[in-house]
C-alpha cells in the first residue's frame, strides 16, 4: 500500500470552509481505481495542520489519480492564500507494516 499525508496549516477563521470543501466531495475519490482509504484528520490546537490522509493500492493508483478529471476537479476554485498561516507539506510513504485490531 501506499500513503499520501498533505499537512495543511488552515488559519482558524477558515477551519469551517475548509471543511465544507471536503465534505462536498465526500464519495468522489472512492470511485478512483486502486483507492483504499481517506482519513482527514483535524488539529488538536490552532498551531498545527489538517492533515489529509490517503491510502491507495500503490504508487501507480496514485499517480493515477493525479492526472484524472476528479484530480483536477478538487481543486478547482481554492480558498484564497489567507485561509492558509504558512505552505503545506506533501509526504509520500509506501506502508512496510500494517496491524490493525481483530476485535
Amino acid at each position: 500500500m501506499f500513503v499520501v499525508a498533505n499537512r495543511i496549516y488552515v488559519n482558524t477563521d477558515w477551519t469551517t470552509a475548509f471543511e465544507e470543501r471536503f465534505q462536498k466531495r465526500a464519495g468522489e475519490i472512492d470511485k478512483q481505481t486502486g483507492f483504499v482509504r481517506l482519513e482527514i484528520l483535524r488539529p488538536d490546537d490552532e498551531k498545527s495542520p489538517y492533515v489529509v490522509l490517503t491510502t491507495w493500492e500503490n504508487k501507480a493508483a496514485f499517480e493515477q489519480w493525479v492526472g484524472s478529471d476528479d484530480f483536477k476537479k478538487s481543486y478547482q476554485n481554492p480558498l484564497p492564500k489567507e485561509a492558509f498561516s504558512q505552505a503545506g507539506q506533501l509526504e509520500m510513504h509506501e506502508v512496510i507494516i500494517h496491524a490493525s485490531s481483530t476485535a
